[in-house]
């Protein structure tokens, strides 16, 4: 049974359908939950994940890939996950790796890492389209196919919403005097 069916069975009232599709889906979403959380936190989210799969299956809609909408699914999740547990657990791998192994002084590292964050932030909530795209393309090092295939759109629109996640990011440091710009 394909991920279109499986979630239509699902909608129904399906648990061995949902259960088919966790079999199916668990192991690549917790590989990818696994790059943006804490391995502890990856099951409790994946549970949350495919409850809320569950509970939102009959407003699925089968117009791009199911594995799209099952990873938009879970990462909504995480993202709640996230601010439930409050600042401290809001960390962007990115900005972890920024200055690995730069030797250089830990007050200007500390700096530039705000600034990055403070960047990364002017992209909109967790949830925006261009933050998505940014953390997928950017952090994650995914081609532009395989993130328009997650996130069921066309590659021309996440193409889009990469130019102006650069051109949002680039105001941002540009007018950040941590990051060298000028206010």
């Amino acid at each position: 049974m394909d991920d279109d069916l499986l979630i239509a069975a699902i909608a129904a009232g399906d648990d061995t359908a949902l259960r088919a599709l966790f079999a199916r889906h668990a192991p690549w979403l917790a590989a990818r939950l696994r790059s943006v959380l804490p391995a502890a936190d990856v099951e409790d989210v994946l549970q949350e994940t495919f409850l809320a799969v569950w509970r939102g299956a009959a407003g699925y809609r089968p117009e791009g890939a199911a594995g799209g909408w099952l990873w938009g699914v879970a990462r909504r999740q995480a993202a709640l996950f996230l601010r439930r547990r409050g600042p401290a657990g809001l960390t962007l791998a990115v900005l972890d790796s920024a200055s690995d192994g730069d030797g250089g002084d830990p007050a200007d590292t500390a700096l530039s890492r705000t600034a990055l964050a403070e960047a990364v932030g002017a992209l909109g909530p967790e949830s925006s389209p261009e933050r998505e795209v940014w953390q997928l393309m950017y952090v994650e090092d995914r081609p532009v196919a395989e993130v328009a295939a997650l996130l069921g759109v066309p590659e021309g629109t996440v193409k889009s919403r990469a130019y102006r996640a650069r051109q949002r990011l680039r105001a941002a440091l540009s007018s950040n005097p941590m990051a060298g710009g000028a206010r």
